[in-house]
């Protein structure tokens, strides 16, 4: 069985009061949730403070980005072993975000995924269509390229190591969700193309996370599609409250 993932994206929010705030709550409510692994992923620049405050708590520590190489001069990048450094396990890659503000490209997210895998940070890497290819009905092309680019190159055993995160770029941050029949259509699809890739083992392992205005009220309707194994939120990790309230959904 695939243990549920709910993983806080708190993106460019809060400031360091603020973020050890947020951490301390994650971890004090965290004894009361069963069901799901916890993890949070702060501004970079508040990672080492947010993990003390996680210290002895079972919530995970990672990051928003990284760079793919392991040094040199690339002012204001982060590598993966600085990530390992400061306590870092996972790390998001490819958010809908950098593909489309920053102009990350497939290529570009297969290298830092296997920079991750390298450093033994799990890479949570992250598909998803924008309105006008979803209104032109190419949403099943559009996460097959995704996918294959962003994944090219990996083996079996560093496939099963990863975490894939669907996220409809029309549903961050607008207040609009994927219906979970929206959601489960894509993530069986993804799960198709990880048996097809690969085989069917490797396919039951994989966590497929939702990412999309995922709040409360809906997370367990959500998560209750049998190809959902967690969500990736946004604006509803930066309340403890909000965050633990999806997690207890599972």
């Amino acid at each position: 069985m695939r243990r549920t993932l709910i993983a806080g994206n708190w993106k460019m929010n809060t400031d360091h009061a603020a973020a050890v705030e947020l951490a301390e709550g994650v971890a004090k409510g965290s004894g009361d949730v069963e069901n799901a692994d916890l993890l949070v992923c702060p501004p970079s620049i508040y990672l080492e403070s947010v993990g003390k405050a996680l210290d002895g708590s079972p919530v995970a520590l990672g990051a928003q980005n990284m760079y793919a190489q392991p040094n040199g001069a690339f002012t204001g990048e982060i590598s993966a072993a600085m990530l390992t450094d400061i306590g870092a396990e996972y790390v998001i890659l490819g958010h809908s975000e950098r593909r489309n503000i920053m102009g990350e490209t497939d290529a570009m997210v297969n290298e830092k995924t296997l920079a991750a895998l390298e450093a033994g940070i799990v890479p949570i890497v992250c598909v998803g269509e924008l309105l006008e290819q979803r209104v032109a009905g190419k949403t099943g092309e559009v996460i097959a390229e995704q996918f294959s680019g962003s994944l090219a190159g990996l083996s079996a055993d560093q496939v099963a190591k990863i975490v894939i995160a669907y996220e409809p770029v029309w549903a961050i941050g607008t207040g609009k969700v994927a219906t979970p029949e929206q959601a489960e259509e894509v993530h069986a699809d993804l799960r198709r193309l990880l048996t097809e890739s690969y085989n069917g083992e490797i396919a039951d392992k994989v966590r497929i996370l939702y990412g999309g205005s995922v709040k409360p009220s809906n997370a367990a309707e959500l998560m209750a599609n049998p190809n959902v194994d967690g969500a990736l939120v946004g604006g509803a990790s930066l309340k403890a409250d909000d965050f633990l309230g999806i997690a207890k959904a599972v």
